[in-house]
């Protein structure tokens, strides 16, 4: 699991992400700020349509099926985690992961979520110098080989 030390995550959502799993032998559950019941505090309106737009561009051209690209709210199996040779280390992460999953046909779902208030810690995204390096990520994984 992925899971920020900064309050923001709620932890009761885990059991339910859990669940969902085993429920539906999902190798990862994406935690999503934008289906029915949820919501975030953090986000502004920046973030928000930059995540509907990276969302889009992850849905067409990758065919990923999930709700909220940009949240790192993410439980799943760790063997099938191991064999996505992951390499990014900042916000480029959170696209990486959902298109190599995608990529090796891993079965992806999302769950509802919450993002709270952080009680913790400052927000450390920078909303048009990382969403220049997301969008190069997913530029480059476009036209990686397969």
């Amino acid at each position: 699991c992925i899971f920020n030390a900064d309050g923001s995550f709620d932890p009761k959502e885990l059991s339910l992400m859990f669940e969902k799993i085993e429920r539906n032998n999902y190798d990862f559950i994406f935690g999503s700020r934008y289906e029915k019941n949820s919501g975030s505090d953090d986000d502004t309106i920046i973030t928000k349509i930059g995540n509907y737009i990276f969302t889009k561009i992850g849905n067409i051209f990758f065919n990923i099926e999930i709700t909220d690209i940009l949240y790192t709210y993410v439980l799943g199996n760790t063997v099938q985690v191991k064999k996505l040779n992951l390499k990014q280390k900042d916000f480029r992460f959170c696209v990486e992961l959902p298109i190599k999953a995608q990529r090796h046909k891993m079965k992806l779902g999302t769950i509802n979520c919450y993002e709270r208030k952080r009680i913790a810690g400052k927000k450390k995204v920078n909303a048009f110098k990382d969403g220049f390096l997301i969008l190069s990520q997913m530029i480059k994984l476009f036209f990686e080989k397969r």
